[in-house]
């Protein structure tokens, strides 16, 4: 099985388009974005709630606590949200009514208080992003785009590893993507 694609700005940003003009828009925005500038795996936003982001006073927090239970492999995790991700996600927080605190923060269309299973949260970013035009792209691109984009920006491995979840340094290699416009740059620093 290929590995799934790294999205350039350029993609991310049409399949972000794509996600504007239909429904659900701040929701799949938002639970794609988890994966994109979190590192979120599909399962883990799958089963996020409310209380899992919100704290008591009404903000989003800054990190969410994943526990071993929740988590692939059983390794408990903290997830570090960025500004950015923090206001996305106070937008789609505001626009919606909170019935309980364990309630799913991403729901179905047709369930409205029941979530995504994480294998229909990955079929519903396979179809946006191939309704996006986006191919090669899976649920699991955004988690590879995460990866990729911070060692672009020279974040060591080590602190990468530890943002993914992972144990080993060398699994987190094989989520970095390398393409020409990375080798021509890396030349040009010689």
């Amino acid at each position: 099985m290929p590995q799934a694609k790294t999205l350039t700005p350029a993609e991310l940003e049409r399949v972000l388009s794509y996600i504007e003009s239909k429904p659900n828009a701040i929701r799949n925005r938002v639970a794609l974005l988890l994966t994109v500038w979190a590192g979120f795996r599909v399962g883990e936003v799958a089963g996020l709630t409310i209380a899992d982001v919100r704290n008591a006073d009404g903000t989003v927090k800054a990190e969410i606590y994943l526990a071993a239970a929740r988590v692939k492999h059983a390794h408990a995790r903290t997830v570090y949200l960025n500004a950015r991700l923090q206001a996305e996600l106070q937008t789609y927080v505001a626009s919606k009514t909170w019935h309980t605190a364990d309630q799913a923060l991403f729901c179905t269309q047709h369930t409205p208080r029941k979530g995504f299973s994480a294998n229909t949260l990955t079929q519903h970013f396979h179809y946006l992003y191939k309704r996006a035009g986006i191919e090669g792209a899976s649920s699991h691109s955004g988690r590879r785009t995460f990866i990729t984009t911070l060692a672009n920006k020279g974040i060591s491995v080590r602190l990468l590893a530890s943002l993914a979840g992972h144990r080993s340094i060398a699994t987190t290699q094989r989520y970095i993507d390398v393409n020409d416009d990375m080798k021509r740059q890396a030349v040009e620093l010689a």
